[in-house]
């Protein structure tokens, strides 16, 4: 199989799913709980460099206890999704954008640089191979989960691996919001840091994600639904909510505004969130990255000067926030509803992504 100039091998899976047992959990996908017939795996030596792609059947690996990635967390991953287009074909959204935010991960972690063409190829070899597993209704998707682990065996910790495994798996993915697009309760973590200048913050690497599960469980214990990490520094500059990008609407209307937290080094480069960036633009708001204070996010609320806030990513796409809570304060963002600005820029991507809408910056790609 050949795709984007490059070679995959296949090695069909001897017992896929039935047609009737797919259509059974396509009609009820939920989230990351099913997969594919087939992965992508391709390995890496120091002495070889990339080997032959290959699409093999979807199963277990087999790791040496002392492999490298279970001790010292070599790990990046990426999460991007394929869409139904109008015309029946399907259509990834910007993989050259998560194919580069992977090497940048990679390199943060000292980890072997997968070529943009091998992570593309990747993509378009697995939907080439399991296309009857991307849903058929707009709201739905198949979601890409490419990810990177060290596989060298052995204890030393003096070096990084000599060896990595690229695998590429995919889930098919419902709605996000099954009853509706419903705003979100956060919590202001201030006893916690996601991320500090010169850490890993930027990178997508397990590690990120284990030393935030304390901090999202405090804040669920606070009966909120999302942490909102803080600078490290201060505690006082917003700059993340969860796995997701932060963007504050200044104003109302054709002539509102729209922030997002500058990147420093310690927030994830969103992809949805520099797309929201030209988007806004399209439809005529002024779009910037900027700083923002839980002081100014507080008084912006209670003035009316910030009249929606919300976050994104690849998952949900957009989330509204509908209310905001602290050790010492709480307060409504807006009337507590999700702001008209906020479901503009959301149907207006989602109408990209699934072909309603043409796409004039390039950004979906055929597989």
């Amino acid at each position: 199989m050949s795709t984007s100039g490059v070679t995959f091998s296949v090695e069909r899976n001897p017992s896929p799913l039935s047609d009737d047992a797919r259509a059974a959990i396509l009609a009820a996908p939920g989230f990351g709980r099913y997969f594919t017939d087939h992965m992508v795996r391709i390995d890496w030596t120091a002495e070889d460099g990339w080997g032959q792609g290959r699409v093999v059947p979807y199963g277990p690996l087999s790791l040496d206890p002392a492999t490298s990635a279970l001790h010292y967390g070599q790990e990046i991953f990426e999460g991007l999704k394929a869409y139904r287009q109008a015309d029946g074909s399907i259509a990834t959204f910007r993989p050259d954008a998560n194919a580069r935010r992977f090497q940048r991960s990679a390199r943060r972690l000292a980890m072997a640089e997968l070529p943009e063409e091998l992570f593309v190829g990747s993509l378009q070899a697995l939907a080439d191979i399991d296309q009857g597993w991307v849903p058929n209704d707009p709201a739905e998707s198949l979601y890409f989960r490419p990810f990177m682990i060290a596989t060298e065996v052995g204890l030393g910790v003096n070096k990084p691996s000599s060896s990595y495994t690229y695998l590429l798996i995919a889930s098919p993915a419902g709605a996000y919001f099954t009853s509706g697009v419903k705003p979100v309760k956060v919590w202001l973590s201030t006893e916690y840091t996601r991320a500090a200048p010169g850490g890993t913050g930027e990178a997508k690497c397990a590690g990120n994600y284990a030393a935030a599960f304390v901090a999202q469980a405090h804040a669920t214990a606070q009966g909120c639904d999302q942490v909102v990490w803080l600078d490290a520094a201060e505690h006082r500059w917003v700059e993340e909510m969860g796995g997701m990008n932060l963007y504050f609407v200044h104003g109302s209307g054709p002539s509102a505004r729209i922030v997002t937290p500058a990147l420093t080094g310690t927030l994830l480069p969103g992809v949805t969130r520099d797309s929201l960036l030209t988007l806004a633009g399209d439809l005529g708001h002024v779009a910037e990255e900027g700083k923002i204070s839980t002081d100014e996010w507080r008084e912006g609320n209670a003035s009316g000067a910030i009249t929606e806030v919300f976050a994104c990513g690849t998952a949900a796409v957009i989330t509204p926030v509908g209310s905001v809570k602290s050790a010492n304060d709480s307060w409504t963002v807006g009337d507590g509803a999700p702001g008209p600005v906020t479901m503009q820029l959301r149907e207006k991507l989602l109408a990209l992504q699934t072909g309603q809408e043409p796409d004039p910056h390039g950004w979906m790609l055929k597989l």
